[in-house]
């Protein structure tokens, strides 16, 4: 007896999807006619070199995807503290946006007056 569904998760360990990342890679470049004698060559060809190099894919692996999953990006806000800080940013932008148009309305405005000053100095 099977059961259809399951709530169980799966953790997959860190690096291990960039491990068959790089396998799968390799097998669609090789095309192989016996893969899993493949993929021991390949992974004994990685273990050659990690001893030789000290550099680990796995681990690399591991801590690009820790980069990407531990960004900030990804956190889960409450709607009031996103909100306030979705108004915050809007706030603060609106004041760049305004101090840039008053800039340029006062270079407008002395560019103007300096075309006036010149005009007057050829009459």
């Amino acid at each position: 007896m099977s059961i259809p569904f399951s709530n169980t998760h799966y953790r997959i360990p860190q690096g291990f999807g960039n491990l068959l990342e790089g396998l799968t890679r390799e097998i669609l470049r090789e095309q192989p006619e016996n893969i899993p004698a493949f993929a021991a060559a390949y992974f004994e060809n990685l273990l050659e070199k990690r001893e030789k190099t000290n550099f680990d894919p796995a681990e690399w692996g591991s801590k690009v995807d820790d980069r990407f999953y531990n960004n900030h990006a990804f956190k889960v806000w409450s709607c009031e503290d996103s909100f306030e800080e979705e108004k915050e940013k809007e706030e603060v932008a609106a004041l760049k946006i305004q101090a840039a148009f008053r800039g340029h309305m006062a270079r407008e405005e002395v560019k103007k007056m300096k075309a006036d000053n010149e005009e007057k100095e050829k009459e």
